[in-house]
């Protein structure tokens, strides 16, 4: 059913600590309730592109039922196949730019930057348009990504800057190194992971930052309208000073 299947890489270097990063707590559990209550049928099914560890998924599925979870890492998705919880989760080892399926789903999502691990306006529009292909009439695409403007003015002009992010649990944090060139839409960020043990883990991820207008274009050119756009799953005000964005597009009955 699917080919040939690009892997960045992502998995090897994250997938062990993944969790540490983005734990399945309650921010994720935020982010299924407010997929439920976008969801415009859930018996007509549930797909997400990038399902990783199914930090969203598993929660979800507890809502929805059965999901079908695409991801081009075999780490990630060996680590969903034996996470609690996940036997209403069927993770897929294939690539969003050409996933191709016997079934159409009323939603189809992808978060937590899923669309920006892509690095060509290209590609980005290839995820899209797949995404509006594997829709019912009527069906919603939900996308969340990084918002270009807010991390420039994070960056204040400067091609690299250095962030540093504390976790709840004492002696926890995310140091990121992160580069991004006056002019570039390419993002680097080096990762510095560090226990409470005082042990560390590293990785280095590359991102293409997109702006709102530009994915309302790829998903207008893929046959979907643009419904709404949000600051984060509390489904706040858009603004361009947060670092995510969230948006909405509804295929034609």
């Amino acid at each position: 059913m699917n080919g040939h299947v690009d892997d960045i890489g992502y998995g090897k270097q994250f997938a062990s600590w993944y969790d540490r990063l983005f734990p399945k707590d309650a921010n994720a559990v935020t982010t299924a309730e407010t997929l439920v209550r976008l969801h415009p049928d859930p018996e007509k099914g549930t797909l997400e592109f990038g399902v990783g560890t199914g930090r969203i998924a598993i929660p979800l599925s507890q809502k929805v039922g059965h999901i079908i979870g695409v991801d081009s890492s075999p780490e990630m998705l060996a680590l969903l196949a034996d996470a609690p919880g996940s036997s209403d989760v069927t993770g897929v080892h294939a690539d969003i730019r050409s996933y191709s399926d016997d079934r159409a789903y009323a939603l189809v999502y992808a978060v937590c930057g899923v669309l920006s691990m892509l690095l060509t306006p290209e590609d980005q529009q290839k995820a899209v348009q797949r995404a509006a292909g594997l829709l019912s009439p009527g069906g919603r695409l939900v996308i969340e990504s990084g918002n270009r403007p807010a991390v420039e003015a994070m960056h204040e002009g400067l091609a690299r800057t250095t962030l540093f992010v504390p976790y709840p649990e004492p002696g926890t944090g995310l140091q990121t190194h992160s580069t991004l060139p006056p002019g570039s839409d390419l993002w680097q960020c080096s990762h510095v992971w560090y226990e409470s043990d005082g042990t560390t883990r590293v990785g280095s991820e590359l991102a293409r930052l997109t702006t709102p207008d530009e994915v309302d274009t790829y998903a207008v050119e893929a046959g979907l309208t643009p419904e709404a756009r949000y600051a984060d799953w509390q489904l706040s005000p858009y603004t361009s000073q947060y670092p995510m964005f969230l948006t909405t597009y509804r295929k034609g009955v």
